[in-house]
């Protein structure tokens, strides 16, 4: 699909973020930036163009004459519209984030995680700003049964609904969160909220280091929640999947089995639980395939073409899992914004079925 009612900000020239940003003329005649052009071709991001594309599309009336004005000095070309997902707004760009700071109808939440160090003190050095911290191991994840396991399972209904109340979000909230790593710690969340009933989640594409590589704000130090909320849990089937389902699903081979942590996992070199190895049937694919180099979103339809080729299009029933169910929440996440609904997270993943003796594995490549 091609557009012709873009401006290119040449060189020497600060237009938004910076030189190179794709301008477009909404119904209202406010220039809106939703891009950057690159080597001379525009390209849009999935959640700039999801909040204005259809808008700016539909408008085939003459730019404003201040608009005109502005851009009288800028070289008119041809841009190229990425692909939309079916599900954009589970994906919210940095420029819509940074419109709504200060809504009160909206909770921001830093995400970052690591095994290897607190990100804690990440987030008190910088976070964008009206932030508050949540760690997913630490605030979603229910105790560990006497056995050691499986850790980090989710919270049930009544302990999220406090999590939750906790952290600011009522059943009106809408949630956006981030991290500095594609945002699979942050799906995690959009799992947990999905799982009881909470649609109103999306996730800020290219995480903290889009934010700061755009020059935007960072607040410092901690933000508190200046009042509870009141959370009502809602369980919804067919958002998790148990370890008695994933079982049934090895035994008569539906649905799909998505294993998307590293190859050294999934053939058992690198061991994570009390055995390595993959559960039989799975599939193989790393989460972080759906992202590009700077933890942006891949293209929609290369997307969809990606994962069709690998035997998961938009019809198959598909469950996901990984270590702890956190790079599987983003698959999910990923799949789900491109309009797959047949698709489960399974919760205990490889923490799960790893130290299960009882359970079947198979260790190097099926």
């Amino acid at each position: 699909m091609k557009l012709t009612a873009g401006t290119f900000a040449g060189c020497g020239t600060s237009v938004g973020v910076g030189a190179g940003v794709l301008v477009l003329t909404t119904s209202l005649d406010v220039a809106v930036v939703v891009g950057v052009v690159s080597g001379g071709v525009g390209v849009l991001t999935h959640a700039a163009a999801s909040s204005v594309a259809a808008t700016a599309i539909a408008d085939r009336r003459a730019p404003s004459p201040l608009l005109t004005r502005r851009a009288s000095r800028l070289t008119r070309i041809r841009v190229s519209l990425v692909s939309t997902l079916a599900r954009a707004d589970l994906f919210w760009s940095t420029e819509r984030v940074a419109s709504a700071s200060g809504d009160p109808r909206v909770r921001l939440i830093d995400c970052r995680f690591s095994f290897d160090e607190d990100m804690r003190s990440r987030y008190l050095e910088g976070h964008v700003p009206g932030a508050v911290y949540l760690s997913w191991a630490e605030d979603l994840s229910a105790p560990a049964p006497p056995a050691g396991h499986p850790r980090w399972m989710l919270q049930g209904g009544a302990a999220f609904a406090r999590t939750m109340a906790r952290f600011g979000i009522g059943d009106d909230t809408m949630v956006v969160g981030y991290d500095s790593e594609g945002g699979h710690h942050a799906a995690r969340l959009w799992l947990a909220l999905r799982r009881f009933g909470h649609d109103r989640m999306a996730v800020m594409e290219g995480g903290i280091q889009k934010w700061i590589a755009e020059g935007r704000p960072l607040e410092s130090g901690s933000r508190s929640v200046e009042a509870p909320a009141i959370f009502t849990p809602r369980p919804r089937e067919g958002v998790v999947a148990s370890k008695e389902e994933v079982l049934a699903a090895v035994r008569s081979g539906d649905p799909w089995l998505l294993d998307v942590r590293r190859d050294s996992e999934f053939t058992g070199v690198e061991k994570r639980a009390a055995r390595g190895g993959h559960i039989p049937g799975a599939v193989n694919i790393l989460w972080k395939d759906a992202l590009n180099d700077d933890w942006t979103l891949r293209d929609a339809d290369e997307l969809e073409e990606f994962y069709t080729n690998a035997g998961f299009g938009p019809e198959t029933s598909t469950i996901t899992y990984c270590q702890a169910g956190v790079r599987a929440a983003f698959t999910h996440l990923v799949l789900t914004a491109l309009g797959h609904d047949q698709v489960r997270t399974y919760d205990g993943s490889w923490e799960e079925w790893g130290n299960d003796p009882a359970l079947p594995i198979i260790t190097g490549r099926s």
